[in-house]
């Protein structure tokens, strides 16, 4: 059965080039739709081209596959890597976390008020510790103990909780373990991870302690999709907060939870409302 809709999210990248907007303005007028929402921006560097868009129908609900098929030409003669999404359904998202629960309590409480517009079908954890949070808010709890020799099975777990719930999206709320290659790539550009440090510096363990031993003036967080390679991925999102000399690694660590709930959330709401998109090592990103 052909989805239909009345709100559309688009978004694509391709080489810039005169016509491109007026291309997709007519287009969508022709299908009956009206611009809400639009935002672009241009790499001057390599001369790309951005651009997302939120449209809806004036003419009652729309073929999601019959607008695919008429943009295709568009898409075509631009070169464009594009996607469409339907604008009223939220995204599905699993979360995984070990044993710090402030990134999560702040992802399921900003769902359960309606303030962050995802749907969260559960979390994962190799640890029991978050069982109690996880089920007071309703969302299934999966508990998936691991070992060095049950990693790829473990992982797999991960995968098929995925695959059940519908998740779109896996974001790590200071989930501390490493995920293998084969998962880094399983999930490119669907996974999210928090760092608590301001990328690129401070990288893998004990950021904070690293900061404090080199007698930093800020401390941050980073938001960051998952590669293969740790702490590299795209950047999203990244906030700081000012430090002194006084702060013991222990208030550094405290301190820098709250921005890495925010940091965080901020990210998850932007892939979520599909404001981001990659440009390289890179990522723009479309924020209100």
């Amino acid at each position: 059965m052909s989805q239909h809709i009345e709100e559309l999210i688009l978004k694509f990248s391709c080489n810039d080039q005169p016509g491109i907007v007026a291309a997709v303005a007519n287009l969508f007028s022709l299908q009956g739709f009206n611009i809400r929402e639009a935002s672009q921006f241009e790499d001057v560097t390599n001369k790309r081209f951005f651009m997302r868009t939120v449209l809806e129908s004036v003419e009652g609900p729309k073929s999601m596959e019959g607008i695919r098929a008429a943009f295709q030409s568009v898409a075509e003669r631009y070169g464009m890597c594009w996607e469409m999404h339907d604008g009223a359904q939220k995204m599905k998202v699993l979360i995984a976390v070990s044993q710090w629960g402030h990134c999560l309590n702040n992802l399921l409480n900003g769902w359960k008020h309606g303030t962050l517009p995802v749907d969260i079908v559960g979390v994962v954890s190799n640890h029991e510790v978050m069982r109690d949070i996880s089920e007071w808010y309703g969302v299934p709890f999966h508990y998936l103990p691991i070992t060095a020799d049950s990693k790829p099975q473990q992982e797999a777990q991960i995968l098929q909780v995925m695959e059940d719930s519908g998740a779109e999206l896996l974001v790590l709320a200071r989930y501390m373990q490493i995920l293998s290659d084969d998962l880094c790539r399983s999930l490119e550009g669907r996974a999210i991870n928090i760092h608590h440090s301001f990328l690129p510096g401070f990288k893998g363990a004990k950021p904070y302690h690293q900061a404090y031993e080199r007698g930093v003036k800020l401390i941050g967080a980073t938001a960051h999709y998952v590669t293969s390679e740790l702490d590299e991925g795209p950047i999203i999102e990244q906030s700081v907060e000012r430090v002194t000399h006084a702060n013991t690694p222990e208030e550094l660590v405290e301190i820098g939870r709250d921005i890495e709930a925010v940091t965080l959330q901020r990210a998850v709401r932007w892939h979520a409302e599909q404001r981001i998109l990659l440009n390289g090592s890179k990522t723009v990103v479309f924020s209100r």
